[in-house]
């Protein structure tokens, strides 16, 4: 089997999606790049023949969109073999100073896009790659494991429970014989345009405006750029590498702020359950 790649990226604009989309025509794969603004990729493909390089028009919101990107895939490279759901938007702000409907148009964009996303991959890498099999790569976050102020749709839309909790499902889904691997990726505060002040910020709740508080906090972290110390350049080496593994995680932390946050959580999921395992006590059928 050829060692050459193929990668079908979403939100390859920016970020994650753009350095793993130059670390990866650099060393010799191919690359479907989908993003919603293809002219940002300009200079790539002015550098890189066709026949190496894909780009194509996608907004995760329409699901048509996403269903012809994966179909003009098909007919260009005849397969994928690592799809990286990275797309998403950002945006700050408190529980109560988000209104509905801007927080459903973050889901639909985060959470739901990634769903369409996924279960396109999935039913490519069942029904259409030669061998039958793929990797599907879910970009998650640190605060998919534990929340954080000011962060909440979006951490409950793409760095979610929602999402993280799907692909958990997912992976206990897929019959072995299809040869799908999935990973949910945890990065932590990596140097993209988003610690550059590239997100939405909501008005901020007249309740929550006291500087002290958590949400206040949040807000000033978001706009300190030596706060944000991974190097993606560096990261997506490490998640290329991760990819060509054959016994993957179902989570891969990617930062010591990561490895920091599971290792707290799983020890207070530990402490919370021996503190109030008796109260489980006589609530069973088979106990008098």
């Amino acid at each position: 089997m050829s060692s050459v790649k193929v990668w079908f990226i979403t939100g390859a604009s920016s970020g994650f999606g753009r350095a793993m989309t130059e670390h990866l025509l650099k060393i010799g794969n191919k690359v479907v790049a989908t993003l919603r603004k293809p002219e940002s990729l300009s200079d790539l493909t002015a550098y890189y023949p066709h026949t190496q390089l894909l780009v194509v028009k996608v907004d995760v919101a329409n699901e048509a969109d996403i269903t012809a990107a994966f179909a003009k895939a098909e007919e260009v490279f005849g397969r994928i073999d690592v799809v990286f759901n990275n797309a998403g938007v950002s945006v700050v702000g408190e529980v109560e100073s988000l209104d509905e409907g801007d927080a459903r148009g973050v889901f639909d964009v985060n959470f739901w896009g990634a769903v369409r996303v996924s279960k396109e991959a999935v039913r490519f890498f069942r029904e259409v790659n030669k061998p039958v099999g793929g990797r599907l790569l879910q970009v998650s976050s640190r605060l998919g494991l534990v929340g954080a102020p000011a962060c909440g749709f979006y951490c409950a839309s793409w760095l979610s429970p929602a999402l993280e909790g799907l692909t958990e499902c997912l992976v206990t889904e897929l019959d072995p014989a299809w040869n799908i691997k999935v990973t949910l990726l945890e990065p932590g505060p990596y140097r993209t345009e988003i610690s550059q002040g590239n997100f939405r910020a909501a008005p901020q709740h007249p309740a929550y405006a006291d500087p002290a508080l958590p949400s206040s906090q949040a807000r000033k972290f978001l706009g300190s750029t030596e706060r944000f110390d991974g190097d993606v350049t560096k990261a997506v080496v490490v998640i290329e590498k991760f990819s060509q593994l054959e016994d993957v995680p179902i989570r891969f932390p990617i930062h010591r702020r990561v490895l920091m946050a599971m290792r707290d959580k799983a020890k207070s999921l530990s402490e919370g359950a021996d503190k109030y395992e008796r109260w489980t006590d006589g609530l069973y059928h088979d106990e008098s």
